[in-house]
C-alpha cells in the first residue's frame, strides 16, 4: 500500500481497511482511492500463503513420542474480522496443532509413520478443524498436508537395524538358492555323463586346452 497526501493506492493481492469517524470499516481493494485526511489506513495482505507448523513432539497410543510436522494452504477473507485478533493466525496454527495431537494419540508409535498414507481421512479430519478455526478469524484455510512423521531416535535406530538383517537374510536366502540350483544342475550332469560313457569322453576332448597334444590307447582286446 502506498498513501500520498491525496490518494492510498493499493496493491494486488492486498486491501487496505479504514476506520471512518464513528462509522463502520470499510474495505478498499487493489486500486487507487481518494485519501480522507485525518483517517488511519491498515494493509492487509489476502495472497495465499502457506502456514508451517515448528516440528511438534506428540504422544502415541502406547506413550512414546514421534515428532511431526505439518503445513497449511491459508489467506485472509475477512480482513477487518482478521484485524480484530491480535494473531489471527494462531489460532490455525493451534487447531491444527491440537487436531494432530488427537490423531496420533489413536495411533502406536510403530504405525505412525505410515498413519497419513494409511488413512486418507486423517488429514481431512485436521483440515475440517482448521477451516472451522479459520473460519472464525477471517481466514480461508485450502488445505493442509502432514508432511513428516519422525520417530524417536533409538526407534529409528532399531528400524535400521531391523531392515538390515532383513535385508541380510534375503541375500543369503538368494545365496543358498543360487547354489542349490548350481549343484543340482551339477548332479544332473553327473547322471547324464554316467548313463553316457562316450558322452562323457567328448566332454574330456571338449576340456582339452587348444594347443595340447592328445594320445589315443587301443587296449588289445585279447
Amino acid at each position: 500500500m502506498e498513501l500520498t497526501a491525496f490518494h492510498v493506492t493499493v496493491d494486488a493481492h492486498e486491501v487496505a481497511v479504514t476506520y471512518p469517524d464513528g462509522g463502520a470499516p470499510v474495505v478498499l481493494g487493489p486500486g487507487r482511492h481518494r485519501r480522507v485526511r485525518r483517517q488511519g489506513y491498515v494493509s492487509v495482505g489476502t495472497a495465499w500463503r502457506h502456514l508451517q507448523l515448528a516440528p511438534q513432539e506428540i504422544p502415541t497410543a502406547d506413550g512414546a513420542q514421534v515428532k511431526v510436522t505439518a503445513v497449511a494452504r491459508v489467506r485472509v477473507t475477512d480482513p477487518v474480522l482478521a484485524l480484530g485478533y491480535e494473531e489471527a493466525e494462531q489460532a490455525v496454527y493451534l487447531a491444527i496443532q491440537l487436531a494432530l495431537r488427537d490423531e496420533f494419540a489413536q495411533v502406536e508409535v510403530a504405525d505412525a509413520p505410515a498413519a497419513p498414507r494409511k488413512d486418507p481421512e486423517l488429514a481431512a479430519r485436521i483440515l475440517a478443524r482448521a477451516v472451522e478455526a479459520g473460519r472464525e478469524v477471517g481466514y480461508e484455510v485450502a488445505s493442509v498436508v502432514v508432511r513428516d512423521v519422525m520417530l524417536p531416535q533409538d526407534l529409528r535406530a532399531a528400524s535400521v537395524e531391523l531392515l538390515t538383517a532383513r535385508t541380510r537374510g534375503l541375500a543369503q536366502l538368494e545365496s543358498a538358492r543360487a547354489e542349490t540350483a548350481a549343484l543340482r544342475t551339477l548332479a544332473n550332469g553327473a547322471k547324464i555323463l554316467e548313463d553316457h560313457p562316450a558322452l562323457a569322453k567328448l566332454r574330456m576332448v571338449q576340456a582339452i586346452p587348444m594347443g595340447s597334444s592328445l594320445s589315443l590307447r587301443v587296449d588289445d582286446e585279447s
